[in-house]
This record gives structure tokens, C-alpha cells and sequence, in this order.
């Protein structure tokens, strides 16, 4: 694991703390409709702020256009409401500048006390935090004594307030950060054995370089949701008019040798949810999937083959979980994700697995379980999790190293 300074290696009374978090939440309305996020980042801010540190958060939102700071700020990307709802978390008022550089943002840090909080307005309307421009980070540098990136979420992307300024001011990990690494590391870098991935979704295009990853540093991986489909197609099973790639079936076949070679076994499912249509509580029913209808559709691994990875479970020390094993979101093809997730949980909250999961349909569907709790980590980062399943080196977290 990346050797890091942690808030407990910084003193920042009377310090200005440049504070990269992830204020990227969905809105509706102008209104947060999940502050997961938000709750992550709390225990950051108050640990600097009580301690007499001047807080300053940066932060994107959204994706804004055009090339000039004038074209690309606008009220829909603001981070003003963001903000009002991070305050009312926080129990505490927090300051907001109309811009993340410049006049406006100096003045706002300098009218700040010991123990004050400020965000400044989103990075990204300025095109220099996506380019890593050398005068924008040199332009934030300024407004701060330390930084501290608290943003997992955003550290697989080389950009001024995600990695740019760890090489301008002394840094350090944050506490989700921190959490987030070990829990990583727990997971896949030093891990008890044997370990298990699960690794679902509809693609295996979008999940090549996941599972090449995997399967060279797990003892058992478990393979469901749509991408099951082009690996049991892969071995000549009939999967009907499910979702499946069926040019990508050399690629499936490769990834299976490349796992026997590497002694890493891989569960796929022998039986199935089988449904014509795709929709809730359609007509439906459980059968092996060498019984696929041309007209049939795989939408839940079935309850054989969900009782076979609770079963297996049992006799692991690790889990890694990235994708749903079915379509979950409707039911009854939730049951099999239900079912794993509920004993993975069950098992971590008795202390005999470490379970780390992650990824945006991941922690919908844990949360349906009602497991999410219960997991030992749940990361709420989306492409930096499965950039780092991939054994790729984030940008941002490196950057802590230096």
C-alpha cells in the first residue's frame, strides 16, 4: 500500500487546509436526494476545524462546458446548494465564494478564523483543474499552508485539486481517504485467504481488465449479472435472448484459462431466473441454464447457484464485491444479490470476513439487502474502485506519496 501522511501527521491550528472533497451528489430540484457522500466527509472537517485549522473545501460538480471561467460557471452546476446541505450535516455554518481562484477567493480565505469553514465555488469552471493546468493549481496553491485530499472518489483522475497541488503543499489523506485505503488494502493488497471477488453487471466489455486483474490475485471468482451470459455462452450453454456478447466468447474463454493457470476457480451460475419479458414480477421460473427457451432470458442467477456462493462464502476470509448477480432492481430477480449479500454481511458483522464492496449499482443493491451496514466497507467511489479492481495506480493516491 501507498505509504501516506494522515490528518494525525498534521497540526493545523491556525493552518489554512486546502480540503479536496467529493461534493458530486445527485440533485433534483436544486435539492440533494443523497448525502452519502456528505456524511463521509464530516468526520474530516471536524477533526481539522476543532483543532483551530482554517478549513477550505474544493470540490467539482457536474461537468460544465465551454472555454472561459464566465461560459462554464452556471446556477444547475453551482455548488452553493451543495453546500447549504453539507452545513446543515455539519451542525455548523460554512462560508461559500462565488469562485475557487482569484480575488474573490483570496478574500474569502482571508476573513477566515481559526476553526472557520469556506467552500469555494466548483473547480471545474475553470478549465485548468481538468487540464492539471500549471497556473491554476499554482492559483489555488496560494489560498492554502497544507492540502488534504479527502476525495477517493475523484483520485483516479490527474487534476489540479485531486493531484496536482499534493506536489505544491505538504499532504496528507483525509479520514474517508485513509478508511478507504486500508480497506482497500485489506482487500486486495495484503488480504487474509482465501479471498473471493464477485464481480457483476451486464458487460464484460466494460470489465476485461477487472477480471484479467482478478483472477491472478483471488482464489475463487464469482461471475453473475448479464455478463455471466457470454461466459456460460462461452462454454456452449444456450442462453436464449439474454443479454449476452457473443463476439466477446474467445475473450471469455481466454480469461477462464488465464484463471485455471493461475489456480483462481471460477463459479458461474448452473441454474437461472428465467423470464420472457423484462419487467417486474413477470411470469417466470427457476431452471437449470441448459433449459433456456429461445424466448427465455437469464435474469437472476437461481437459487442453486446462489446457495452454492453462500456455501462457498463461508469457508473464505476476504470478499470483493463489484456488480449485482442479476437484474435486482426489479423483482423477484433480486433474490440470488439478496441472499449473498445478507450472509456476506452476516459473516463480516461476526468478524470472520473482511468484505469490501463497491461501485454505484454495487451499493444500490447492498442497500435493497439491507447489508450495507454490515459490510466492513462499503466504497461509494465508482471509477476509482473499479480502476483500482483493476490493479491500475490512481493518480491522486500516489500523489499522497510524495
Amino acid at each position: 500500500m501507498t505509504a501516506f501522511k494522515t490528518l494525525d501527521d498534521l497540526a493545523p491550528k491556525g493552518k489554512r487546509v486546502l480540503v479536496r472533497v467529493d461534493l458530486n451528489v445527485p440533485m433534483e430540484g436544486g435539492k440533494v436526494t443523497d448525502t452519502t457522500r456528505l456524511d463521509r466527509i464530516l468526520p474530516t472537517l471536524r477533526d481539522i476545524a476543532d483543532r483551530g485549522g482554517r478549513v477550505i473545501l474544493l470540490a467539482h460538480f457536474g461537468r460544465p462546458k465551454g472555454e472561459t471561467f464566465e461560459e462554464r460557471a452556471n446556477a444547475a452546476e453551482s455548488l452553493a446548494p451543495v453546500v447549504a446541505e453539507l452545513a446543515r450535516h455539519l451542525g455548523r455554518p460554512i462560508a461559500f465564494a462565488a469562485n475557487c481562484i482569484g480575488e474573490v477567493a483570496e478574500k474569502a480565505v482571508a476573513a477566515l478564523k481559526d476553526g472557520d469553514i469556506l467552500c469555494l465555488e466548483n473547480t471545474r469552471f475553470h478549465k485548468g483543474e481538468e487540464k492539471n493546468g500549471a497556473d491554476f493549481v499554482a492559483a489555488l496553491a496560494v489560498l492554502g499552508d497544507a492540502y488534504v485530499n479527502d476525495a477517493f472518489s475523484a483520485a483516479h483522475r490527474a487534476h489540479a485539486s485531486t493531484e496536482g497541488l499534493a506536489h505544491k503543499l505538504p499532504a496528507y489523506a483525509g479520514r474517508t481517504m485513509e478508511a478507504e485505503l486500508k480497506a482497500l488494502d485489506a482487500a486486495l493488497g495484503k488480504p487474509k485467504r482465501p479471498v473471493m471477488a464477485i464481480v457483476g453487471g451486464a458487460k464484460v466489455s466494460t470489465k476485461l481488465d477487472l477480471l484479467g486483474n482478478l483472477v491472478t490475485k483471488v482464489d475463487c471468482l464469482v461471475i453473475g449479472g448479464g455478463m455471466a451470459n457470454t461466459f456460460l455462452a462461452a462454454r456452449g450453454v444456450n442462453v436464449g435472448k439474454s443479454l449476452c456478447e457473443h463476439d466477446l466468447a474467445a475473450t471469455a474463454r481466454e480469461i477462464e484459462a488465464k484463471a485455471k493457470a493461475a489456480g483462481c476457480e471460477i463459479l458461474l451460475p448452473v441454474d437461472g431466473l428465467l423470464a420472457k419479458e423484462f419487467k417486474a414480477n413477470p411470469p417466470h421460473r427457476a431452471a437449470s441454464v441448459n433449459a433456456v427457451a429461445a424466448d427465455e432470458m437469464i435474469l437472476d442467477a437461481g437459487p442453486e447457484s446462489a446457495k452454492t456462493i453462500v456455501t462457498k462464502l463461508a469457508s473464505m476470509k476476504t470478499l470483493v464485491w463489484n456488480g449485482p448477480l442479476g437484474a435486482f432492481e426489479l423483482a423477484p430477480f433480486d433474490a440470488a444479490t439478496v441472499l449473498v449479500a445478507k450472509e456476506a454481511a452476516r459473516l463480516a458483522k461476526a468478524g470472520s470476513l473482511v468484505a469490501v464492496a463497491g461501485g454505484g449499482d454495487t451499493v444500490a443493491a447492498l442497500n435493497h439487502a439491507g447489508a450495507a451496514d454490515d459490510m466492513t466497507y462499503v466504497s461509494t467511489a465508482g471509477g476509482a474502485f473499479l480502476e483500482w479492481m483493476e490493479g491500475k495506480e490512481l493518480p491522486g493516491v500516489k500523489a499522497l506519496s510524495n
